[in-house]
């Protein structure tokens, strides 16, 4: 261990001081390494007496960002070989006939362009036809005079990107007549489609969107509002989104409802602060209670943390995203979407870490652990055990590097089951084998930080491995993690929720935002849509989810057309 230095004060004059004395004593090379050391201490010592540097951000700063792929964490080889397919391919096609001949082609890779953005990307841009001034098709040709111009498929396209505030606003100024000589008013007509509301539904999409789905606090979007001249008070936008989310409910209530028959379920959980459930604030709404036993029946009234639950469902094709927010872990969560499950149906597959707290008490599911946490088993320890880490990294990078063929092929879950085992079936049980052989020949510590990565790999395998046996379970659960990205970004820019009503308004948005993303669907028109249409949504909310409510607006319109 090395010992510990004498802290001495030492001001910048100084160390340019001794600086300058040092480079007449020492020769250039010397000189340029001892100003180096000086320089990365004083740097050092500013970033420590920030009260907003963390170890964690001091580590980026100095070394960058991390990454966890297996090139950065055990470096490259040249002897890895990707792991064959043709063997695969022949299972499949033994088995599924021909059936699979398309599937097996793989999708070439696209070669990467240059970042710029064509015309066709601005998909939300106003386009304006501009006409030539003085020719139109069918004139003659100014330059030769014998031919005719004709307008060409193809026009010139020129973008313009104009800066302007999230929310818009239009002062109408209606003109008034009065009668001099019996006073009656006679006021302008409004101009079509524009109503007596003054927050169009849109506004509080772009509120939505800017604090739910891009972390922007109310207090933030005020400023900038105020500062381009169309003030919007922090207390305006949150009475302006909670309205909206109470008519756009239905919706929310209907996702769960699907979730809750998915095939496969994803759940995890993060933190959360909600104010109305913390220190006094809690001791006030437990004394608010109508009597001591109405606490005493929740179970979770005596727990102190608070977490935002992020459930991912997939079901016919489509990932619905809820997030839940209170006292309740992520397994509490879960059961209660699926008690909504329709009993005919069996139990779905459930992707989650091994912690305890995510499965669903009594509820029956398929469970399947993820191999991206066992994984990050042996990363945290590749720089102590080298060699044993590359191993386990190498073999699991051709289980990865086989999903993605499955992907790459649109495999159904079937063919995706069949390929797995027959490529990275005989990758993982070389690696039991090992894994195994480690602690039983005791070539491994077990109480070192690399058993207790292995150990946690051997006590969960079967979990593990339900890719290898149940059609369609997944490796990992990094589409809830990132899915719980929202919750943790507006926790770190909002910091908390001011009370349990406010967190359920947020775990609205973030479920609709986050579902329309997974859709590939532009969540603030879908926003929009539903509050205009929030009468329909009430009655009928299957008809308005993220993948149908284009159809549902169409066929709307079609029979409007139809009966005028």
């Amino acid at each position: 261990m090395p010992t510990k230095p004498t802290i001495i004060e030492m001001d910048t004059d100084k160390l340019e001081d001794a600086l300058r004395r040092a480079e007449a004593a020492l020769n250039e090379e010397d000189y340029s390494l001892l100003k180096a050391v000086v320089e990365s201490y004083a740097y050092i010592a500013e970033l420590v007496g920030d009260k907003n540097t963390t170890i964690q951000r001091l580590r980026k700063m100095l070394f960058g960002a991390s990454t966890e792929k297996t090139s950065a964490v055990i470096g490259e080889r040249s002897d890895l070989q990707p792991p064959p397919t043709q063997d695969a391919a022949a299972t499949l096609a033994s088995t599924e006939g021909n059936a699979t001949t398309d599937a097996q082609k793989t999708v070439e890779t696209p070669r990467k362009g240059h970042g710029r953005n064509g015309a066709d990307a601005y998909t939300g841009a106003v386009k304006v036809i501009v006409r030539h001034q003085s020719m139109q098709p069918g004139d003659p040709c100014p330059h030769c005079g014998q031919g005719t111009v004709y307008e060409m498929t193809q026009p010139g396209v020129l973008v313009r990107l104009v800066g302007q505030a999230p929310i818009q606003a239009k002062v109408y100024e209606i003109q008034k007549l009065r009668c001099n000589l019996c006073s009656d008013i006679f006021p302008a007509q409004t101009p079509e489609g524009v109503g007596t509301e003054k927050y169009d539904a849109t506004a509080g999409s772009m509120i939505a969107l800017l604090k739910y789905s891009m972390g922007v606090p109310f207090n933030r979007e005020e400023k900038l509002q105020e500062g381009l001249g169309i003030p919007l008070p922090a207390s305006t936008q949150w009475d302006i989104v909670e309205a909206k989310a109470e008519r756009i409910e239905p919706a929310f209530d209907e996702l769960i409802r699907q979730a809750a028959d998915g095939d496969v379920v994803y759940n995890d959980d993060t933190t959360v602060r909600i104010l109305e459930m913390m220190g006094k604030r809690a001791e006030e709404t437990v004394l608010a209670a109508d009597t001591a036993e109405d606490a005493a029946k929740d179970e979770t009234s005596d727990r102190r943390g608070m977490f935002t639950t992020g459930i991912v469902s997939t079901r016919e094709g489509h990932k619905i995203a809820l997030f839940l927010s209170g006292r309740q872990h992520a397994g509490e969560n879960l059961k209660d979407v699926l008690v909504r499950r329709t009993t005919e149906l069996p139990p779905p597959i459930q992707m989650c870490d091994a912690l305890s707290r995510n499965l669903p008490g009594k509820l029956q599911t398929i469970l399947a652990n993820c191999l991206a946490h066992g994984r990050r088993q042996f990363v945290e320890v590749a720089d102590r055990f080298p060699e044993e880490c590359r191993h386990v990294l190498e073999s699991l990078a051709v289980i990865y590097h086989n999903d993605e063929l499955t992907r790459q092929r649109n495999l159904s879950p079937q063919e995706r089951l069949v390929f797995h085992q027959a490529e990275s079936g005989p990758t993982m049980e070389e690696l039991h084998i090992w894994l195994v052989r480690q602690l039983e020949d005791r070539l491994v510590e077990p109480n070192s930080a690399l058993g207790g990565a292995i150990s946690y790999l051997l006590r969960h395998w079967e979990k593990l491995t339900l890719f290898l046996r149940v059609a369609g379970a997944p490796l990992d659960n990094n589409v809830c993690e990132r899915a719980l990205k929202k919750a943790i970004r507006h926790r770190r820019n909002s910091l908390f929720y001011k009370t349990c009503h406010g967190a359920h308004v947020g775990d609205v948005y973030m479920s609709l935002i986050h579902t329309c993303e997974l859709a590939e669907v532009n969540p603030f028109d879908y926003l929009t849509e539903l509050e205009r249409h929030a009468d329909e949504v009430s009655l009928s909310p299957q008809d308005w989810m993220p993948w149908n409510y284009r159809q549902t607006l169409d066929g709307a319109a079609a029979a409007l057309a139809a009966a005028s």
